[in-house]
This record gives C-alpha cells, sequence and structure tokens, in this order.
C-alpha cells in the first residue's frame, strides 16, 4: 500500500477536474433551460435522429430509468417528442422538435468555450497527448 495521502493521487485530481468541469459545463447550459447530461443526449441525436431509447441508453452508458426520467422532462420542456417504432410497437423513436434542434449552435459554443478552457495554456502536442492519455485511463477503468 502506498504512503501517498489521497490527496495526492491522480484519482483525486481526476475528482477535482471532473467536478470543475461538470460546474463550468452546468452553470452554462443552465442559462439556455438544460440540465447536464442533457446536451449529450442531444448531442446523439443531432448526429442521429430518431433513435430508439434503447439505442439511446446504449450510447449514453445511462440506465433505462435515468434516460426515462430525461426524455420526460426534455419531452415536457419541448425540445423532443417520443413515437412509437413502427418496426416494434414496444420500442420508441425519439426525435427532436425544432427547440431541440435550435439548440445546437449555443451548445456545441459552450462546448468548444471549455474545450478552450481545458486547454489554454497547452501547446498542439501537449493537447494531442492529453486527449491520448485520457482515452488510455478511460480504457484502464472500463
Amino acid at each position: 500500500m502506498s504512503s501517498k495521502p489521497m490527496q495526492e493521487t491522480i484519482g483525486y485530481q481526476m475528482v477535482l477536474v471532473s467536478r470543475a468541469h461538470r460546474h463550468l459545463v452546468s452553470t452554462a447550459l443552465a442559462e439556455l433551460g438544460l440540465y447536464l447530461g442533457q446536451e449529450i443526449l442531444l448531442m446523439y441525436l443531432w448526429q442521429e435522429d430518431g433513435l430508439t431509447q434503447s439505442e439511446l441508453v446504449e450510447r449514453m452508458e445511462v440506465e433505462p430509468p435515468t434516460l426515462t426520467k430525461m426524455l420526460n422532462r426534455m419531452e415536457r420542456c419541448g425540445l423532443l417528442k417520443r413515437c412509437q417504432c413502427p418496426q416494434d410497437a414496444r420500442s420508441y423513436e425519439v426525435y427532436l422538435t425544432e427547440a431541440g434542434q435550435a439548440l445546437q449552435q449555443p451548445v456545441t459554443q459552450i462546448w468548444h468555450e471549455v474545450e478552450n478552457r481545458i486547454v489554454a495554456n497547452l501547446t498542439l502536442e501537449e493537447r494531442l497527448l492529453f486527449r491520448r492519455l485520457l482515452m488510455q485511463v478511460r480504457n484502464n477503468l472500463t
């Protein structure tokens, strides 16, 4: 066992970075009337509108009840609609409304602004290395 205090571990630093990122993104999204995580769902639908709820669960790596709660809230806000799947009456496809489509530019801008803050003062080489290392760490954890 390491004698290093927990506050000096990489894991602890990851927690601090994650909290800071979540706070920054959630504050910016709140100005658009969105909750943290909803932008991820929107991103998948901007790429491929009409995904089924099960496809969204798989892509977002969330539990079905979590997605259902998110969809209910976003449907009430008029950002999306669910339609019964023509091939399988037990499944629902999720489609963006005009209001959901209209959020693509401002949400994308938020993510780019956050990205710029994340990599500020890093060289191009450091940015590429940082991204590769993050991907490797995620791979290690999954």
